[in-house]
């Protein structure tokens, strides 16, 4: 494959660009259960060229949340869209509590395991699609990774009536948990799972998963939350209200900075991920469309060129199978 043709999402069946636009970034600052969960500050205008250049650079496919910005990011997301929605696939995000004018977001019934979220879902889906201005949700996904598996096939039942009435498309589950995905996607319309995968973090048991249930896999964090791009080292550190500065929940950070053992790895494979002119950005991307060609990264932003970077890697296509290889065999994996 010499570019990142067009993917399908699963059984779903609809098709979208190899990448996507990943718009948690772009809500700006907001807390969840009041903690910094946010990218520091952003430029709403600047959110809005950005997208309409991934447009016009051929990307038909967009993630969002109403968590990201406590409902801002939607609302942008809306507004990029208008007389264009027709050219885009949208994903969004549903299970909890979102208070728009204070910009906090918590979690139902206070617990991130058990909160009744089929409830409140009918609810979730109107408020989503006021704010992003449209009568449908191609993708929905369940946002609340630990969820406890019945709480979650409650909410399967309402998805599944919601296919039925034309307000959803088809809809799955953001989560890193193998055995609940296997569990929760055995239905109909249940078309892919949203998980993370980096060249730092293969994920093999559940993109196993996705090709045993024909699910697509929407690709979180393809750019290690920014580590990645190698515009960060061992003394960067980021803002208070940035998420990355409290992120010791993810392996590349440890007390607001990038760990050693991510930045090391990352060197060890620089050369391989910058072959044939690609950026360091680009080389992850192209990891990732060669590791499946069910996945779809959805790669971050604040800034056109940053978008536009992401875009280079469509013409440069996945990495060659030895290349995989070499990167397997460098990192002892």
């Amino acid at each position: 494959m010499t570019d990142a043709s067009p993917r399908t999402l699963g059984r779903s069946g609809i098709e979208v660009s190899a990448l996507g636009l990943g718009c948690w970034a772009i809500g700006g600052p907001w807390t969840f259960n009041g903690t910094p969960a946010g990218w520091s500050a952003v430029d709403d205008d600047e959110s809005l060229r950005a997208i309409r250049r991934g447009l016009d650079l051929g990307v038909t496919f967009v993630d969002t949340a109403a968590n990201y910005g406590a409902g801002h990011s939607e609302r942008l997301l809306g507004r990029a869209l208008r007389g264009r929605r027709d050219e885009v696939v949208v994903a969004t995000k549903f299970g909890y509590d979102v208070d728009e004018a204070r910009r906090e977001v918590t979690a139902y019934d206070g617990t991130e395991t058990d909160g009744d979220v089929a409830k409140r879902l009918p609810a979730d889906v109107e408020r989503s699609l006021d704010r992003l201005g449209t009568d449908r949700l191609d993708v929905y996904l369940l946002h609340v990774g630990g969820l406890n598996l019945d709480r979650a096939f409650e909410a399967r039942e309402v998805l599944e009536a919601l296919v039925g009435q034309g307000k959803i498309r088809t809809y799955g589950w953001s989560t890193d948990l193998v055995d609940p995905v296997r569990a929760f996607s055995d239905a109909p319309h249940c078309g892919v799972v949203e998980q993370e995968l980096s060249v730092l973090y293969p994920a093999d048991d559940l993109l196993a998963v996705c090709d045993a249930l024909d699910l697509g896999s929407i690709v979180r964090a393809p750019l290690g939350m920014g580590l990645l791009t190698g515009k960060f080292g061992p003394a960067s550190s980021f803002a208070p209200d940035d998420v990355r500065h409290g992120a010791n929940w993810h392996p590349g950070f440890r007390d607001g900075r990038p760990t050693p053992e991510w930045l090391g790895r990352l060197a060890a494979i620089r050369e391989v991920l910058t072959s044939d002119g690609r950026t360091l950005a680009q080389g992850a991307l192209a990891w990732i469309w060669a590791r499946s060609p069910r996945t779809v990264p959805i790669p971050g932003f604040k800034t056109v060129a940053q978008v536009e970077e992401n875009c280079g890697a469509l013409a440069r296509g996945p990495l060659r199978p030895e290349q995989l290889a070499e990167i397997d065999g460098i990192l002892g994996r």
